[in-house]
């Protein structure tokens, strides 16, 4: 995976978490800082915290680590270096302040969505129909045996009348 790509798949999971107003900046070749900037707002400490969780775990999964970390103990801004990323999380007045915005707008903005699918045409199926020839269905033997038993009983009763 490309830096590129790990930048935008962090934008993807605090989108995951509901962040809002989330930005991929591509800095690369502009700045000796690092290549992308994630910016994305949240609304509480908790959503702070979770949103910061999510990239964190997700990103370790694939074996992205953060190089470091600063604002443990904010409550309105986190930022995770991971070498060739940063990602800030604030909340809406730390953003407003702090315009980050603002002193990257030199920077190219990325679409983070996960790309359309491409949508998928389904295969016409043509029914087969098949022509079942009628056949006689056989008798039951129980219907077979009564049918039997009672021909045989209207002989008996017919020689015996004839006598």
């Amino acid at each position: 995976m490309t830096n590129k790509e790990i930048a935008l798949l962090a934008a993807r999971y605090a989108d995951d978490k509901k962040a809002e107003d989330i930005k991929v900046l591509d800095l690369q070749g502009l700045s000796s800082l690092c290549e992308y900037i994630v910016i994305a707002t949240v609304t509480s400490k908790p959503h702070l915290e979770a949103v910061e969780d999510e990239i964190s775990t997700q990103l370790k999964k694939i074996g992205v680590y953060k190089t470091n970390r600063d604002g443990a103990d904010s409550m309105i801004w986190r930022v995770s270096d991971y070498g060739a990323f940063l990602v800030h999380i604030m909340t809406p007045q730390a953003r407003e302040f702090y315009a980050l915005d603002k002193i990257f707008s030199f920077g190219k903005e990325l679409d983070y969505k996960k790309p359309a699918k491409k949508a998928v045409t389904k295969k016409k199926t043509v029914k087969k129909t098949v022509v079942k020839k009628t056949t006689k269905k056989a008798a039951p033997k129980k219907a077979v045996a009564k049918k039997t038993a009672t021909k045989k009983a209207v002989k008996k009763t017919a020689k015996k009348s004839a006598k």
